[in-house]
């Protein structure tokens, strides 16, 4: 009979599957020759002590040796039927979404403002050395979505969305790592992830999909109440049964377009802030209690919050081992990110920290009620060009030390940086209102009573943070899950504000493809 246990396994002996084999037969009093076999279901850290331990949950089965399968990615159904569905956005929930359609027998056509994953590559590398943001592709636009090239984190919270395991076990039948289905922080790193993209694409297109790169839709068209299609690069109309807006939190030229068609959308509470980079063996000096580390063990993280007049205060995105990278979308904005590749073996560790932001915080409070709806989006907008000016040219980053940054001084001179385009010494706290900064500096001081040695001279703090979720949410039926002014319209993802990551849209994408599935055989 098979049975659970949880068991610390020491550095030296995670790489050892027979090690560990060993420890669980001593651990349930079998003896050392029973055939015994096992099954890791997660695996995370115990750094609470001087010597870090692996802790795995593990279903033993005595007396057995299991017969594991590959899991099936998708079961494809012919395309049956005569329906129609654009997908806006070809990210984790426009590719689930579309997967999902042709497993119902639904033809899903995705149209992608940006290029295929591949191509996307080279506008992030003129992005890097050239400070040019092309408006189409770039961190946040392209196949993928904004997670391609930005770790590949996919841990979440958001089990109650659906199931987390469907989603692991599809990207895994689509090339990701084995590991990302018991790992306690899973991510698939920005040289894996692309990939694992490009192959769904493939299965999508293998079986009566059609994708369109380059294609930015302009319009979205309606009659009686109903959605018709939409209109792509101010020419081509699209008709559609039914159309899942999958965008993204970037996409402010469609949040535009539905406030001007007067389709109701509405302004979301955001987070704002900036990005903190470390040197890598600080972290790990930090967290595992020596450095350098052992080498089974990953490079550390850390996860920190505060409640700061009554404002929560965090980190977000850290990326142990990575790189901080220009996210803009537009010229004369500055936004940054961070990304990690599957090793994470860079010298830094970069995270940004973030403070909430309530509607009622926000300067334009006051606007017309025309206006209200962008106003989150103002917000962030503003910030981001504040940003830039206070940079420079060519999406030089305004740095300054974190000390510095609480003392209110101008650094005289900065620490190394992995963010490319380079750094400027500027006064970084200037950048923000009264409210922000001040909870930030606050917040610095206090995540140093967690993480001693985390408030140092030693930490850059880079400006700014301001993409970690949509200022926008665009809203839909609790039921239906169709927008309530428009049948078969289906916001979607991140940007409809339904999603907060790959994990999250990927679930939200599945659903709302059910949902339309359920409708379209229902309809006469």
């Amino acid at each position: 009979m098979n049975t659970h246990i949880s068991l610390y396994v020491d550095p030296d002996d995670i790489g050892d599957p027979e090690a560990i084999r060993r420890l669980v037969q001593r651990q349930i009093n079998l003896p050392a020759d029973t055939n015994t076999d096992y099954v890791i279901l997660k695996k995370s850290i115990d750094a609470r002590k001087k010597r870090p331990r692996f802790l795995l949950d593990i279903e033993v089965f005595p007396g057995e040796t299991l017969h594991k399968k590959m899991p099936e990615a998708v079961k494809f159904k012919p395309i049956s039927t005569d329906y129609r569905v654009i997908v806006v956005g070809a990210g984790p929930a426009g590719y689930v979404a579309a997967l999902e359609l042709l497993a119902h027998g639904i033809r899903p056509i995705i149209l992608e403002r940006g290029k295929d994953v591949v191509s996307r590559r080279r506008d992030i590398r003129r992005l890097h050395a050239e400070g040019i943001v092309h408006p189409h592709s770039n961190y946040c636009f392209g196949e993928g979505g904004a997670g391609a090239y930005s770790d590949g984190k996919l841990y979440t919270r958001s089990h109650k969305r659906g199931d987390v395991h469907q989603i692991l076990s599809l990207l895994i039948a689509f090339g990701a790592p084995e590991d990302i289905r018991v790992d306690a922080h899973p991510h698939i790193g920005s040289n894996r992830l692309p990939r694992v993209v490009r192959a769904m694409r493939e299965a999508i297109e293998a079986h009566g999909g059609r994708i369109h790169f380059d294609a930015w839709v302009t319009d979205i068209l309606t009659d009686g109440g109903k959605v018709r299609g939409v209109q792509i690069n101010h020419q081509e109309t699209i008709a559609a049964d039914a159309l899942i807006l999958a965008t993204g939190h970037s996409a402010r030229d469609i949040f535009e377009l539905l406030a001007r068609k007067k389709i109701r959308i509405e302004p979301k509470p955001l987070a704002i802030g900036v990005r903190i980079e470390h040197p890598q063996t600080l972290i790990d000096r930090i967290q595992y209690h020596h450095s350098p580390r052992h080498s089974a063990l990953p490079a550390a993280s850390y996860r920190l919050v505060e409640q700061i007049e009554n404002r929560g205060v965090f980190s977000f995105c850290m990326c142990p081992g990575g790189f901080i990278v220009p996210a803009s979308t537009a010229d004369g904005e500055l936004v940054i990110n961070g990304m990690s590749l599957s090793a994470r073996d860079a010298p830094y560790a970069n995270s940004g920290v973030v403070v909430e932001v309530r509607l009622e915080d926000m300067p334009q409070k006051d606007l017309p009620p025309e206006h209200w709806p962008l106003a989150a989006l103002n917000f962030q907008k503003q910030i981001e060009q504040q940003a830039f000016q206070l940079g420079g040219s060519h999406l030089k980053a305004p740095a300054q030390r974190m000390t510095d940054f609480v003392s209110e001084r101008l650094s005289p001179e900065l620490p190394g940086s992995s963010y490319h385009p380079g750094v400027v010494s500027a006064e970084v706290h200037t950048l923000f209102p009264d409210n922000i900064r001040r909870r930030l500096q606050q917040a610095f001081r206090l995540f140093d009573r967690k993480m001693k040695g985390y408030f140092t001279e030693e930490a850059l703090v880079l400006a700014v943070e301001s993409r970690t979720s949509s200022p926008v949410r665009i809203p839909r039926d609790n039921v239906t899950l169709m927008h309530p002014q428009i049948e078969n319209f289906y916001p979607c993802g991140e940007g409809a504000g339904y999603a907060g990551g790959i994990i999250s849209a990927a679930m939200d994408g599945q659903r709302v493809a059910r949902m339309i599935a359920e409708k379209l055989r229902m309809t006469p």
